[in-house]
Formats: structure tokens, C-alpha cells, sequence
């Protein structure tokens, strides 16, 4: 579903940087080669992800959900030269093709990249993040930040994607198939989570962006 009619998605593109050349590559790589290619952040999500670590200049960030790179790639553009990246996705069949795309990138140095159950392995990572973005498996939202918000530091932020669904939200309850309920559950309970202060964004699929209190 796009919330916008294509002109002004267009005018807005022409009037947001240009995506470099790697995330350009990912794109279109990613169209021709993956299933389900519109999970992709793309150049507008990119390069807001991008934008909002510059601004925020975060240590340590931890991605929930690779896909194929692209937006741990446009988060690590921004990060400044002590910061470190780490994201972990379960498709292991995906696992070489990001770890090309980093290598082109040149950007070994910022980014972690880990294969395997974000569940299992979120508790086993020893550090603080000052940025965590979630765009995994809807189903586990929740679980995916009860696990977090302690890793996250006070004043940190916390980025949720697809929080709006393709606008299947604003269904009904009675009309919502079960991963849409789950979604509009989790939005309930980040805007009364004790230790978040958040503002639902309306771009793309819905962006929750929350910061620790």
C-alpha cells in the first residue's frame, strides 16, 4: 500500500540525497535476485535512517533484522568513526550476499554481522546501544524490545518499521487478521511503555520512534 500518490513520492525523492552507489546496487540487486523485494527500506527510509544518525551520533546501534543490507549499510554511512553497527538476521541464505555488500561498502570495520534467532541471541550480546532499529518478524515486536529496552541507554532511541501495516490497523479488531492485532498491540504498548517517550511517524509503512526516558 503506498499512503502517497506517486507524484509528490516522486518530488519527495528528487528532494532527499541521492542513495550512494552501494545502496543503489542493494536495490537493485536485491529487486532482481530476492523474494519479496518491498521489504527493503529503499532510498527515502534509507537515507531518513541515515539522516537520523547523523543527528543522534549513536556509539552503538543493533539492527533487528538485516534483510539485505540495505539499511544497516545506510545506518552505518552516518555513523561517525568510532561508532559500531551490529545486526542479526535469521536468513542464513542471505548471509553472503550482505557480507559482499559490506565488503563493497568498505564498512567491515563498522558493522557486525550475525546469522541466527535475534531471541537467542540479543541476551547473549554484553553492551549498551545508544540505537536500536526492529524491522524483523512482526510477531515478535514485543518480545524483540522487553528484550532491549535494559541493553538501550538512558536517553537512547528505539526505531519500530511497518508499525502501520499497510494501514491495516486502522481496522476493526474484529477484521484483523492475527499479525495486524499483534501490531496494533505493540503500538498500544509502546505509547504506554514507563520508559519511553514515542511519536508514530506516518512515513512509508509507519516508523514508532521512541526515546528512553
Amino acid at each position: 500500500m503506498e499512503f502517497l500518490p506517486k507524484e509528490i513520492d516522486d518530488y519527495v525523492l528528487k528532494h532527499t540525497p541521492k542513495e550512494s552507489e552501494i545502496l543503489h546496487q542493494i536495490n537493485r540487486e536485491t529487486h532482481l535476485k530476492v523474494m519479496q523485494p518491498r521489504m527493503l527500506s529503499g532510498h527515502f527510509q534509507g537515507q531518513l535512517l541515515k539522516f537520523l544518525v547523523e543527528i543522534i551520533q549513536p556509539k552503538s546501534i543493533l539492527e533487528i533484522g538485516t534483510y539485505t543490507g540495505y539499511s544497516a549499510i545506510a545506518m552505518a554511512e552516518g555513523l561517525p568513526d568510532d561508532g559500531i553497527l551490529t545486526t542479526i538476521d535469521t536468513n542464513i541464505e542471505l548471509e553472503k550476499m550482505i557480507g559482499s555488500f559490506i565488503s563493497k561498502a568498505d564498512l567491515g570495520n563498522k558493522i557486525i554481522q550475525l546469522t541466527g534467532n535475534a531471541i537467542e541471541i540479543i541476551p547473549t550480546l554484553n553492551q549498551s546501544f545508544d540505537f536500536v532499529f526492529i524491522d524483523a518478524d512482526k510477531r515478535n515486536y514485543k518480545n524483540y524490545l522487553d528484550l532491549v529496552i535494559d541493553k538501550v541507554n538512558s536517553g537512547g532511541y528505539i526505531l519500530t518499521d511497518n508499525v502501520l501495516w499497510s494501514g491495516k490497523v486502522t481496522l476493526l479488531k474484529d477484521n484483523m487478521d492475527l499479525d495486524t492485532k499483534l501490531i496494533d498491540e505493540y503500538n498500544d504498548y509502546v505509547q504506554s511503555h514507563p520508559k519511553l517517550k514515542s511519536i508514530l511517524l506516518p512515513v512509508r509503512d509507519g516508523l514508532y520512534l521512541s526515546r528512553k526516558i
